[in-house]
């Protein structure tokens, strides 16, 4: 197994550098089943981070990207479940992905709830707004 960082993914995604971009493209579409890559919850986070800051995707767009990674045969993401329950609830609403994340992680800790100072994440993923 081999671990993928962010930029290797993005420019596998994007397909903007000439250099990158293929070598990026040779080694994701080398992934099997049997010798697959492997990305951290992090870099799925920096990912959804990038490609909102530095190329404008939308909400759909960061949805249908999320989804294809996690059906990869070939790539295996880091707590998958809980990455596709924060998908579910990014999908449903306007909260932003990595409130999703960390409300879904609490959730699986067997939290009672999770505190914020963040009135969006308060209303639209479902944590308790501490004041």
């Amino acid at each position: 197994m081999i671990g993928l960082d962010t930029n290797v993914l993005v420019r596998y995604l994007a397909q903007d550098d000439p250099k990158q971009s293929p070598k990026a493209t040779r080694l994701i579409e080398s992934f099997t089943v049997d010798a697959p890559g492997y990305v951290s919850v992090v870099s799925v986070v920096e990912l959804v981070w990038v490609l909102t800051g530095c190329y404008a995707s939308t909400r759909a767009e960061l949805c249908e990207v999320l989804e294809t990674l996690l059906r990869s045969k070939g790539i295996v993401v880091a707590h998958a479940d809980t990455v596709w329950k924060a998908l579910r609830l990014f999908r449903e609403g306007k909260a932003d992905f990595a409130d999703c994340l960390i409300k879904r992680f609490a959730d699986e800790a067997g939290c009672s709830h999770t505190a914020t100072f963040d009135r969006d994440a308060a209303k639209h993923c479902g944590m308790r707004l501490f004041e």
